[in-house]
Parts: C-alpha cells; structure tokens; sequence
C-alpha cells in the first residue's frame, strides 16, 4: 500500500484526510510541520504531504532521498518552502494545488479590510475595555460609496471584488493579465492610480522570488490615502514591514492587516503567551488595533480544506498512474 506521510495535520483535519481517502492510502497523520528534528518520522514512507513553512530544504530532501521518497507534494499554492534544485538534484517529483476555494482567503481580505475601514477592531476592543463612549476614531465613510483597490486579480482577488462589487462599491484593479471573470467587477487602472483613489487596498499577487520581494514598501505606502487602509492576505515576502510599521505610526495610512507575518516560519504556529520574540511581529502587534494580525487563517475553511486534500489524493493517484500530474512543479 501506498504510504504518504502527511505534515502540519491540525486536530480537526484528520476526519477529512480519512474520509477524503478514495484512494486507500496509508496515511500518517503529523500535527507538526516537517522540521530538520522531525524528519526521521518519514522514514518508511513512499510519499511525503506538505503544508506551507514546512522545511524542505536540501538537508531534508537528502535524507527523503536516501530513504527512496520521491514524492514531495504540498496541499498548498505556493511552493517556496520546498527547494526545487535540490529536488531535481535527487530526482525528486513536486506538485502543488494550484487552486481551493477562493472565497476562503476572499472573504478574510473583505472581512480585513471591512473591519478597519469601520473601526470595529478599535470599538469593540474599547468595550472590552468597559469603555462604551463614542470615540472621533471610530467615525467613518461606508463601503458603498467608496472606492476599494485589489492589486493582483487572479480568482482570489477578482472573487474579492465581486464580494466588495455586491456592496456598491466602486473597486479599481491592477493585473497585467486581467481575466474576463475579473472584467465583470473591476475597472482596471495603473497601479499608481489605483493606491491613489482607493481607500481600501488589498494585495493578491503571487510572490516571484527576486522579483517583487518588498513589493508593499516605502514607495508603494507614500502613494496611497492617508485615510485609506492596507489588507495583505498574499506572500510575506511581498511585505517591507519596516515601511509598513513606519507608515502607520506617522498616520501616512489608516491602519493595515494581514493573514501573512514576518518571519512566518518562527512565528506561526507558536504561543508565545504575550512575550513575543521576533522584534518585527511585536512592532505590529503593538499596534493594534490600528494593526490587525491573524495567524494565515485565509484558507482554513471547510470547503478550501476539502479541495486541498481533495487534488493532493488526485496528485498522488495522477502520479502513480502516468508519472506526472497536471499539477507538477517545474524544476529548477
């Protein structure tokens, strides 16, 4: 039987990995992500199954290589946790899924930027607080006659202007390849144009290494409203969190949010108990509520689960019975 070791299995997930399982595989189910300390649990498996921040770099790919694992797939988009050199270098087959629900990352981004566009963050952690006066800050424009801006209109941002579009909102885009689903919902624009009108900016470009690293920095913040709002629910790597941090501290924008964290294989995942470590995560942290972080929830929902665990089942079955998916990873 088949034997795929799968990583990063939260509690909840492992009734759908089993009642997912048409294929019959032998399943190992590993809450932990794969880490240089872990690695020997995939010893004797045909197959490994990865989620993002899992370490697949060469070291560990050379120990899955010398146990004769050529498969290393991941249920994710992105694939930059996995070095594809050192994959080719053992010979190695990688494929992703390229595509889940789009709704679920969608409709966090909305709720991202809904929530600071309104101040709710701000109001209800002033109730907590047993403060119920109506603060100035707290005053703000509605959606439906405002102007939101989605940088990057794949499915996951065009779904995102259909949602804001539903609202009466007149939403600008930028995407060099603009889609026709994307046509029905977006006016597109050039980039500047668009930081510069729109009073909420939400960010879904892929992330190209060396090539739009810290595409979100000082340059791109100076364009926008200083009323406006920033959402990123794409790649950290996107992010020059300094800028950022900066930016809203001078009030040169209204606040900003993200589903990605700096140095998110050192944070995620871990409960620090208030005693943040990384210098930059704490820096934004404290600036809540003007800063709203969540901990890369954007594709933890039922329907996006299914269709993860749904195309990496099809990816191993594709493999085993052609020797390539449609789902492969070119490697470098």
């Amino acid at each position: 039987m088949f034997k795929i070791v799968a990583f990063g299995v939260r509690e909840n997930e492992v009734e759908y990995f089993k009642k997912l399982n048409k294929y019959d595989y032998d399943l190992q189910l590993e809450s932990e992500l794969l880490t240089h300390e872990n690695i020997e649990t995939a010893k004797g498996a045909d197959a490994v199954l990865l989620r993002a921040n899992c370490e697949a770099d060469d070291i560990n790919l050379a120990k899955l290589n010398e146990w004769g694992i050529k498969y290393v797939f991941t249920r994710t988009v992105g694939y930059n946790h996995i070095d594809l050199k050192a994959a080719a270098k053992y010979g190695m087959e990688v494929a992703r899924v390229p595509a889940y629900s789009p709704y679920a990352v969608a409709e966090l981004a909305m709720t991202l930027g809904m929530m600071l566009f309104r101040h709710t963050a701000l109001a209800t952690s002033m109730t907590k607080q047993g403060d119920f006066s109506v603060a100035t800050a707290t005053f703000s424009g509605e959606v439906h006659s405002s102007t939101v801006g989605i940088v990057g209109t794949g499915r996951i941002g065009a779904t995102e202007a259909q949602l804001y579009s539903g609202m009466g909102a007149k939403v600008l885009g930028y995407d060099p390849y603009p889609s026709d689903f994307a046509k029905q919902y977006v006016t597109f624009v050039s980039q500047d144009e668009l930081l510069e009108k729109s009073d909420i900016v939400s960010v879904h470009v892929p992330y190209f290494p060396g090539q739009n690293d810290n595409l979100i920095d000082k340059g791109f913040l100076a364009k926008m409203k200083e009323t406006a709002v920033l959402v990123n629910t794409a790649r950290s790597e996107l992010a020059d969190y300094a800028a950022i941090t900066s930016a809203v501290k001078a009030g040169h924008i209204a606040g900003f949010a993200s589903d990605v964290l700096p140095n998110e294989a050192e944070v995620l995942g871990h409960n620090f108990k208030g005693k943040i470590k990384d210098e930059t995560t704490k820096a934004l942290v404290n600036l809540y509520p003007k800063v709203l972080l969540t901990p890369h929830i954007g594709s933890y929902t039922s329907p996006a689960l299914t269709d993860m665990i749904a195309v990496s089942y099809d990816n191993f079955h594709q493999a085993l019975e052609t020797g390539k998916t449609d789902n492969d990873v070119k490697l470098s």
